[in-house]
């Protein structure tokens, strides 16, 4: 296997100089542009209804096109009974939703008042439950891992990989919110799953930095961190890469066969998840801990 000789510890300054410039930029588009939340979050009216024949949602677009709803997300689904479309719109008073399914029996004559499943208003009061559980998700995580971290390792490890993996919550948000990419609640789950893929490489890490400063006694800390980082640059590396394959096969498939903006919007939160926590744990977490003075007082747990 190669050995790679990467200096990452005299080098962190660049990475730290642009994260910090990805976060000024967050902040700022989180600022101007805020975040597009979806009907998740704000509210709005469903549309569940079954085309009685295979249909593109270039044609379910031009149906709402009239009532200035072209740009709502749209999400595919098979029935029993034919093929069927999601529509997640804006809060519709009753004359509206009545027009919205006469133009759909316009242009599917075949439709029935039985292919209606579904027009449901969804109030705010859900996305402002979800808020809370999300945050409340987030807080129990992070003081799990802080606790696991500190007990395996110690508290400035903990620290240095909550803010890592802080940076890589912020930076998503950041990138949703620069491009004004909907928000919603796959996009949750997309945040989490990321938390937990991010903190596996972070630790990974971690551990070979421990035992390195168990065995290498006659380096330094700084050359520990850094042989460390090497030595698990290609797993990190080969691991992040597989999983994109992955998820860039099921972006696509989600773009161009299945159609549904809900797992486009989890899929892309997954991609820019990926890149973004394995950038973190190779660039930031272990030479953030290296920077706090750990160094000088490595005083490490063995278990």
């Amino acid at each position: 296997m190669r050995k790679f000789n990467f200096r990452f510890v005299e080098r962190s300054r660049f990475a730290f100089i642009l994260s910090g410039l990805a976060l000024l930029i967050g902040i700022i588009s989180l600022f101007v542009n805020g975040l597009n939340l979806g009907i998740d979050f704000t509210g709005g009216t469903i549309l569940h209804l079954r085309l009685a024949e295979e249909f593109r949602m270039e044609e379910v677009r031009e149906v709402l096109t009239p009532f200035e709803l072209q740009g709502v997300p749209l999400q595919r689904v098979g029935g029993s009974k034919g093929s069927e479309v999601i529509v997640k719109a804006p809060h519709l008073n009753e004359l509206t939703r009545r027009e919205i399914i006469s133009a759909f029996r316009e242009h599917w004559t075949e439709m029935t008042s039985e292919d209606v499943l579904q027009v449901d208003n969804v109030g705010a009061v859900v996305g402002k439950e979800l808020t809370r559980e999300v945050y409340l998700a987030l807080l129990i995580a992070a003081i799990g891992m802080i606790l696991y971290i500190t007990l395996r390792f110690e508290f400035k490890f903990a620290l240095s990989a909550i803010i890592a993996l802080f940076h890589d919550v912020f930076i998503m948000l950041a990138i949703f919110s620069l491009f004004k990419i909907e928000i919603n609640a796959p996009f949750i789950a997309a945040i989490l799953t990321i938390v937990g893929y991010s903190i596996n490489d972070t630790i990974v890490i971690f551990d070979r930095i421990r035992e390195n400063l168990k065995y290498r006694r006659k380096r330094t800390v700084k050359e520990v961190v850094n042989d460390s980082i090497n030595e698990s640059l290609v797993r990190c590396i080969n691991t992040s890469l597989t999983t994109l394959i992955v998820l860039i096969s099921l972006f696509v498939a989600f773009n161009f066969f299945v159609g549904g903006m809900d797992l486009k919007v989890f899929a892309l939160a997954l991609l820019v998840g990926v890149m973004v926590g394995t950038y973190s744990s190779i660039f930031i977490a272990s030479p953030l801990w290296h920077l706090w003075g750990a160094a000088g007082d490595a005083k490490q747990k063995v278990t």
